[in-house]
């Protein structure tokens, strides 16, 4: 298969088709969680900056790694979403701006000091591990539960005097990774198969998988409401009250009959646990 893009030239349809091919959404929605619990632990303005810059590099980096080390099996299933099918970028300039993006986000993460940065690029690290092979196996999940378990405690070790992040928020964080992965595997299940992709939710099932991804979501919500010190505030009850529903809408995701109504739910436990995990980021600080 030739390595020559074959959709739109130019410069700009270039940098376009890099940037979608940096998985757009979940990069810029880890980049700005992890800076708003940076800000929310009192981390200084220049080194959130920084921490904000190095997280960026490092999904970017990961995101490109995927699309590149996926290109064939991508191409295989006619996935049109993908920039590399769509022939808009080659599979060798994604390796390199992967390449590229991960050595900027090591430089970047040790700059915020070997602490912070060493916690910061487990998740780079984890990110890369799925890509280059674990997603086949039934160790799927774990790159996610490691990865964004680790990327709270080094957002809190990037403060001054590099406090060490509570239990409940990397146990928070990693159950909303392992959600996340439940979540974003679902839509590809039947052309994961196609292509010998058998990761953990390929095993257990769509049905089990959504069963799993939703008491993730409302587990990660106890966790971020009666883990501070002191008893749940009003606004955290209120917070549980909504997720409990919320979870038995989400679990039925894994029938087709109901995913349509699930997705809204999903979302909103996930826009729930976001809230409530920044806040738990405050009231660290």
């Amino acid at each position: 298969m030739t390595d020559v893009p074959r959709g739109p030239s130019g410069g700009l349809a270039t940098v376009r088709a890099l940037a979608l091919a940096t998985h757009l959404g979940p990069t810029v929605a880890v980049t700005v969680v992890a800076t708003l619990l940076a800000v929310a632990v009192d981390v200084p303005p220049g080194r959130s900056a920084l921490l904000c810059a190095a997280v960026l590099a490092g999904q970017a980096s990961i995101g490109w790694s995927n699309d590149w080390l996926d290109a064939d099996r991508d191409r295989a299933v006619a996935r049109a979403d993908k920039p590399v099918v769509q022939g808009a970028v080659a599979p060798g300039t994604l390796r390199s701006a992967a390449l590229v993006a991960v050595v900027l986000a090591v430089v970047l993460s040790l700059l915020l000091g070997i602490v912070a940065g060493l916690l910061l690029l487990v998740l780079v690290g984890s990110g890369w591990a799925y890509n280059a092979g674990l997603k086949r196996t039934a160790a799927s999940v774990l790159p996610y539960v490691t990865g964004f378990g680790a990327l709270p405690a080094g957002v809190v070790a990037t403060a001054p005097g590099t406090p060490v992040a509570p239990w409940w928020l990397v146990a928070a964080g990693g159950a909303l990774g392992a959600a996340a992965h439940f979540a974003n595997v679902a839509p590809d299940l039947e052309d994961d198969l196609a292509t010998g992709v058998r990761g953990l939710p390929h095993r257990l099932g769509a049905r089990v998988s959504a069963v799993l991804g939703a008491l993730l979501l409302g587990g990660a919500s106890v966790l971020l409401v009666t883990g501070p010190e002191g008893p749940p505030t009003a606004a955290g009850w209120l917070v549980l009250a909504l997720a409990v529903p919320a979870v038995l809408v989400a679990a039925a995701a894994g029938s087709a009959r109901f995913r349509r109504a699930a997705f809204p739910a999903i979302l909103l436990l996930t826009v729930l646990d976001v809230v409530l995990l920044v806040a738990g980021g405050a009231a660290l600080a």
